[in-house]
């Protein structure tokens, strides 16, 4: 099968299309990063002020370690959000990405068997086994695609499980060391 001029740039034009489509999301993707960012320092900047008034106001020793203990906590667990945070913005742009090649896989597997049914068609009698093998090798590929598709979502879903996991085992350890030096 030969393809025509305008088949060609078709294909080259929806090609453009999708690499464009892929970097508006890397771009939204960064765009959230900045955002997140430019917030953390915004906030860390005016607490930084506020407990440099707070360590100047304190009067001895022993409200100093109270300033401190209450500034762990807090600490803790606004990183564990910045993670989070973090976290879910790159998990969303990787789905973006993910379902923008699921697309493009599933529309070159059709692309695919069309062109070997169209090839069926039009083969000389007696190469049926060799046309059986090419359905077979393409079939095998698409099984090979969704067995690796199911395996990805599967690891992420276990990495985002333990990332939870880990978040919530680092808060809890805080508090706790929080309240171990609000009693000492």
């Amino acid at each position: 099968m030969t393809f025509t001029p305008e088949q060609m740039m078709a294909a080259h034009k929806a090609n453009v299309e999708t690499l464009f489509g892929l970097t508006a999301k890397a771009f939204e993707g960064v765009e959230k990063l900045v955002e997140l960012n430019l917030q953390v320092a915004r906030t860390t900047l005016s607490e930084a002020a506020e407990t440099a008034q707070a360590t100047l106001a304190v009067k001895d020793a022993q409200e100093l370690l109270a300033l401190q203990a209450s500034l762990l906590q807090p600490a803790a667990e606004k990183a564990a959000s910045y993670s989070r945070h973090l976290y879910d913005i790159m998990a969303g742009t990787n789905a973006e990405v993910a379902k923008v090649a699921e697309a493009q896989m599933a529309e070159g597997q059709k692309k695919t068997l069309a062109l070997v049914d169209n090839a069926v068609k039009n083969a000389p009698a007696g190469t049926e086994s060799a046309v059986a093998l090419v359905k077979s090798a393409v079939a095998a590929a698409s099984n090979a695609f969704e067995s690796v598709q199911k395996a990805t979502k599967q690891a992420s879903e276990v990495a985002e499980a333990n990332f939870q996991a880990m978040t919530n085992t680092a808060v809890k350890a805080t508090q706790s060391a929080t309240k171990a030096a609000k009693r000492a």
